[in-house]
């Protein structure tokens, strides 16, 4: 079955995510992972979502936090504060899910504005509880399509610190978690080198190379020495992928 290089950056993402876990998950491309994974490998995988949903199990992709199927198939709806004050930020969420307007090479996350921040030439979406996901959950995983836009050297605007400006910054500043884990792309899968915590360039896409993943990036990237092509996705995660984006 053929696929598309978005279907393979969502399964790839979903591939990641491990059975029982409780994972935070962000609007959109992460939603739409976690939302398969739990569909296909990972059926126990716990879905909290920023409005309070804990447990939720939505039978079609919801459209915002806000969207009442979050509510009608979670397993308890709690209040905001509480989210954050008594999961996120003692640490009880396992994995964080994030998107980004702008990632730079140690994993910072923009998603505030692009250019001066007093006269920006884009206001994005902004924080929303991604800081909070970022600073506490036990690890993070990025899921954005890389482009020279997108992979910037250094973010204009660090919204979500991934490890600053290198080693040992995550500890200087009092973060819990343990920051981004995987960074999945429509080109392959990087993850930070583990002295210079810099983002490294891991594992293509059937299809993907080394220069495709070089010219959507704004820094000299890293290619590990175990550089590694992954698996094509299989026709049941299409399937279920598809079934998924169809219901709506």
């Amino acid at each position: 079955m053929s696929y598309t290089s978005d279907e393979m950056m969502t399964v790839a993402a979903a591939r990641e995510l491990r059975d029982g876990t409780a994972c935070f998950v962000g609007i959109g491309l992460p939603s739409t992972a976690a939302n398969l994974a739990r569909r296909t490998h990972a059926p126990g995988l716990v879905l909290v979502y920023e409005s309070g949903t804990l447990g939720a199990k939505p039978e079609r992709l919801p459209l915002s936090i806000g969207d009442g199927e979050l509510a009608e198939t979670a397993d308890t709806v709690v209040s905001v504060p509480e989210v954050f004050n008594y999961w996120v930020q003692p640490g009880r969420i396992d994995v964080g899910f994030l998107g980004a307007a702008q990632i730079d090479r140690f994993g910072n996350i923009n998603t505030t504005v692009i250019g001066g921040y007093d006269d920006p030439k884009v206001r994005l979406p902004g924080a929303g509880g991604a800081p909070e996901i970022a600073a506490h959950c036990g690890e993070v995983f990025v899921v954005v399509r890389q482009s020279p836009r997108t992979f910037v050297d250094r973010v204009e605007f660090v919204t979500s610190v991934g490890f600053g400006s290198g080693p040992g910054d995550r500890e200087r500043f009092g973060l819990r978690g343990a920051g981004p884990r995987f960074v999945i792309t429509d080109i392959g899968v990087l993850e930070p080198d583990p002295e210079t915590c810099e983002l490294t360039l891991t594992r293509l896409h059937p299809g993907s190379t080394v220069e495709q993943a070089r010219e959507a990036t704004g820094w000299d990237l890293r290619v590990s020495p175990d550089l590694r092509t992954g698996e094509a996705p299989t026709d049941a995660e299409l399937a279920a992928l598809r079934a998924l984006k169809a219901a709506g």
